[in-house]
């Protein structure tokens, strides 16, 4: 069963959809704005949280970005529907995924097993010490952390999933629906940017600590983790 917090203003459809979401075997807690949906979020442990970007007293941006001071759970944006920019912002703060309005419940729900799919597969692997590294970027499996010339990366969990997808195939193309279907659980549709942007603020994480650029792009197809 995944622990949800829903972060949405609009009773009527948090209701709903915290209704829909428990009858599919979540447990769901509600918040209906920003600052306390931060108390909750940063005082609670949950498997996934869902955060409307439009909230009163604190809007989703900053929920978003207090939360990645010291969190790193999952966390889906509920975005206006062909609103690009709240997506890409919302991407660049720090989000795993986001979902339009208005969305289908079942793809919703999709998108919350996808993500506890990757979570229980980190838990196997927690199983197994190891290692990997090229150069100076050094990643550990088990202990799921990330260092670049010994300095440690604050990585979400999708940057995390990413850098261990491209560091597993150092040297070939790791296409970008390939990283979609690993590290989202869905085929990256057209015209979506949610792995650029992802591999965006891994390279500049990346970046603070070393000027290897150790991620390059291969237009048109994918991304490959230069050999050492």
């Amino acid at each position: 069963m995944s622990k949800l917090l829903l972060i949405e203003d609009d009773r009527a459809l948090s209701d709903l959809l915290s209704e829909y979401l428990t009858s599919q075997g979540c447990d769901v807690e509600q918040a209906f704005d920003g600052l306390s949906g931060l108390r909750q979020a940063t005082s609670n442990n949950y498997d996934v949280i869902l955060l409307d970007v439009m909230l009163p007293h604190l809007d989703g941006f900053e929920v978003l970005k207090k939360i990645r001071l010291s969190h790193l759970t999952p966390i889906i944006m509920l975005t206006a529907k062909g609103d690009d920019f709240d997506r890409i912002f919302g991407l660049e703060l720090g989000a795993d995924d986001y979902l339009p309005k208005p969305f289908n419940h079942r793809e919703l729900l999709a998108r919350i097993h996808a993500i506890s799919r990757r979570i229980e597969f980190v838990k196997q692997t927690e199983q197994h010490d190891q290692l990997l590294s090229s150069s100076h970027v050094t990643l550990n499996i088990a202990a799921r952390k990330a260092a670049v010339n010994n300095h440690l990366l604050v990585l979400t969990g999708t940057e995390f999933s990413i850098l261990q997808k491209l560091m597993s195939n150092i040297g070939d193309v790791v296409n970008k629906d390939a990283l979609s279907q690993h590290v989202l659980g869905r085929r990256l549709a057209p015209f979506d940017r949610s792995i650029d942007m992802h591999v965006s603020n891994l390279r500049k994480k990346i970046a603070k600590y070393s000027d290897i650029q150790c991620i390059q792009t291969i237009r048109g197809s994918g991304y490959v983790f230069l050999a050492e």
